[in-house]
Formats: structure tokens, C-alpha cells, sequence
């Protein structure tokens, strides 16, 4: 099902992703996608796809990166509010390394702080969305994250999957701060 929809969805976004490359190679120099490597199921690593959103100097790869930063384009911003930076994964969908909703693929180095839930993510393909992306994503500790991921493999069902992609939809067109739970 992830192939055909993938397929799909890529087609539909041909023309989508003609625009973004102009604005995104107007707004500043460099590639248009960036590159980086993740981990995937069963642990193994893969290059996930992203449209880039930083200027193009060199920086260490592995920090979250917060709304304001100053390397973020101004083109980068909106991609990055609208999540439209990480829809190449879409390619990363139909070659098989990653699924539609699953925990977010994360860098390897931190397997080796995974906690139990941490370990759990690791028997299904990451998403493209997740249940920690819907319920606080970078505000939350990776202890957090974790505890969302082994939920969501402890309790995988077609319904689950609905409402993290609907709940992703309304973060994307809302914003994600909206969706944060206040103290």
C-alpha cells in the first residue's frame, strides 16, 4: 500500500516540486535536497531525502534546528512551518525505507541511547509522521519520543495511523505550537 500510494503521491507532486527548486535555488545557493542518514528498521541506516533549508556553509549535522534560526532561508522557513521540507521522503516511501506513519527515522549515533522504547522503534519502518510528531515532535525529550514510539509498535492498527495522519494535517495547516500541552 505504501509503494502505490507513494507512487501516487509523487506524481501529484511533480509540478509542486518544479516550484519549491525555483524558490529554493533563488532564495540561496546549493543543492536542493539534503542529504542525511538515518536509522531505519532492524537498525539499518539509510539517506533520508529532504528539500534543504539552511544555507549551504558547513555546520555539524546532528543539532535541532528551532524556529528563528538564523541559517534557516527565508524560503526554508515557510518549508520548513509547512513541512513541505520533508515531503521527499515520499521517496524514501517507495523504495522501501520508510512507511507513511511510523516513529521518525532518527540519526544512528542515538541508538546507542535508546531506552527500551527507544529499542521498540526499531521493529518498524520509520514514518513520515508519527505519534511523537503529533503529540509535542522537538519539544519533546528523546525519553518522551521514545515512550510514543514503543506505544505506537505496541499498539499498530490501521485506526492509529488514521489519527496521527489527520492530527498531522491539522499541525501542518495550524501550526505545531497550537497542539503543545501547557503545563
Amino acid at each position: 500500500m505504501d509503494f502505490l500510494i507513494s507512487l501516487l503521491v509523487l506524481l501529484i507532486l511533480i509540478p509542486f516540486f518544479i516550484v519549491i527548486f525555483v524558490l529554493v535555488k533563488t532564495d540561496s545557493k546549493g543543492s536542493f535536497f539534503f542529504l542525511q542518514s538515518r536509522l531505519g528498521k532492524d537498525g539499518r541506516v539509510f539517506k533520508v531525502f529532504k528539500i534543504r533549508t539552511m544555507t549551504d556553509v558547513p555546520r555539524i549535522t546532528n543539532q535541532e534546528i528551532f524556529s528563528g534560526n538564523s541559517e534557516v532561508t527565508k524560503v526554508g522557513s515557510i518549508l520548513r512551518r509547512l513541512k513541505i521540507d520533508e515531503l521527499p521522503q515520499v521517496i524514501n516511501i517507495l523504495i522501501g525505507d520508510m512507511s507513511f506513519v511510523g516513529p521518525r527515522p532518527c540519526l544512528p549515533e542515538l541508538q546507542n541511547k535508546f531506552n527500551e522504547d527507544g529499542v521498540k522503534r526499531l521493529n518498524v519502518r520509520p514514518g513520515l509522521t508519527g505519534l511523537a510528531q503529533t503529540n509535542g515532535n522537538i519539544y519533546l525529550s528523546w525519553e518522551q519520543r521514545w515512550k510514543y514510539d514503543g506505544y505506537y509498535v505496541e499498539n499498530l492498527s490501521l485506526f492509529l495511523d488514521v489519527k496521527i495522519f489527520i492530527k498531522t494535517f491539522l499541525i501542518v495547516f495550524i501550526g505545531e505550537e497550537k497542539f503543545l500541552k501547557k503545563p
